[in-house]
């Protein structure tokens, strides 16, 4: 039993180290991320990484959820449930077996509907919207993609991270510009400032840039005088050669 723990362990540190993602049971893009961007700890991403796998084992052994859909996603222990249950009995029970599943979940957020699954297409929809979303995360500058963790069902987007309210706004607003997007719920724990460590390494990332776009800048003014250079001796040379002795 103790083998198996410490390889379960191992399986999920390593894919932490990979990918730097959070493991979700709903669909999402696979996007490399590095784990220094990260703001969670190492053992913060084992845990949630370890949630997504048992509730999604869970979600798949309980015969009482053959009726139900149901989708999680795990950030910092507090998972999200989303999806249909038919009664809200087993509503209910849901609910209360995602605490058993896992001692560490601090917090689960309801988001089950009770009614009818829902059908094939709205689930494809559901994906295609995730997953625009998480390319627009990459076309601005405001936060990292890592930091923002997105599900959608019912074309409803739910976004989770610690982040800063300007961060918070700017992922909504982004996350609303995918198509077909109904609503954007914000599920955040807010920071009122960007990690120190965070700042300080944009800031040497910014010098960095700097420091490489003076030495192009040097290397394209140095290329430009060799050139000038070999013009003016072919230049000589080729009057050298029209002069009579």
């Amino acid at each position: 039993m103790m083998k198996k723990t410490l390889l379960l362990s191992t399986l999920i540190l390593n894919s932490i180290l990979l990918s730097g993602c959070v493991v979700s049971t709903a669909s999402t893009v696979s996007t490399a991320v590095s784990v220094v961007n990260e703001r969670r700890t190492t053992g913060e991403m084992i845990d949630d990484k370890t949630i997504g796998l048992r509730l999604l084992a869970w979600a798949t052994e309980d015969a009482k959820l053959k009726d139900a859909h149901v989708n999680f996603m795990s950030f910092d222990r507090i998972v999200l449930a989303t999806g249909e249950a038919p009664s809200n009995d087993l509503r209910s029970y849901i609910i209360k077996q995602i605490q058993v599943v896992d001692p560490k979940i601090k917090k689960v957020i309801n988001e089950i509907v009770v009614g009818p699954n829902s059908g094939y297409l709205s689930r494809m929809k559901d994906g295609a919207i995730t997953a625009q979303v998480e390319v627009l995360f990459h076309d601005q500058e405001v936060f990292h993609p890592t930091h923002v963790k997105v599900m959608t069902e019912n074309q409803v987007v739910y976004l989770m991270g610690e982040i800063t309210k300007r961060e918070a706004d700017k992922a909504a607003k982004t996350a609303a510009k995918a198509k077909g997007v109904k609503k954007v719920v914000k599920l955040f724990d807010y920071l009122k400032t960007r990690p120190a460590a965070e700042i300080e390494r944009d800031k040497q990332r910014e010098i960095d840039a700097q420091k490489a776009a003076e030495l192009k800048k040097q290397q394209a003014e140095l290329d430009a005088k060799k050139a000038e250079l070999k013009r003016q001796l072919r230049a000589l040379g080729a009057n050298t050669e029209g002069t009579p002795f």
